[in-house]
């Protein structure tokens, strides 16, 4: 019966197979029921969306199926574009800041609170 299992779901052979220790099996057959587990909970998922979109009401909004995330902050870039703008602003003060509202047209804030 488990080399059956592990025949048709994985595609080993009867030498492969009798190679695995029980460990291995074991931890084969636990990831294999993971991965079923994700797979219907994910079908589920997917099926109650579209169900909830199918009968929302006129004029309401879709459901996203999955919530856009934002993309993840590149460490090293920002590190160094942080080390540009240090060392600039050592050099140069924070004459820049008031270059960058001058061209946006706004008034530079002053700093007091109030």
């Amino acid at each position: 019966m488990d080399l059956a299992f592990f025949v048709v779901n994985f595609g080993y052979s009867k030498s492969e197979y009798q190679e695995l220790t029980e460990a291995e099996k074991l931890f084969i057959r636990k990831e294999h029921e993971k991965k079923s587990i994700n797979d219907t909970t994910y079908i589920r998922d997917a099926v109650f969306n579209a169900v909830t979109n199918a009968l929302r009401k006129k004029g309401s909004r879709f459901q996203e199926l999955f919530k856009k995330r934002p993309a993840r902050a590149d460490k090293e870039f920002n590190q160094e574009a942080m080390s540009i703008v240090l060392e600039v602003e050592e050099r140069d003060g924070k004459s820049w800041v008031d270059k960058i509202y001058q061209a946006n047209g706004i008034k530079t804030p002053k700093s007091g609170g109030g």
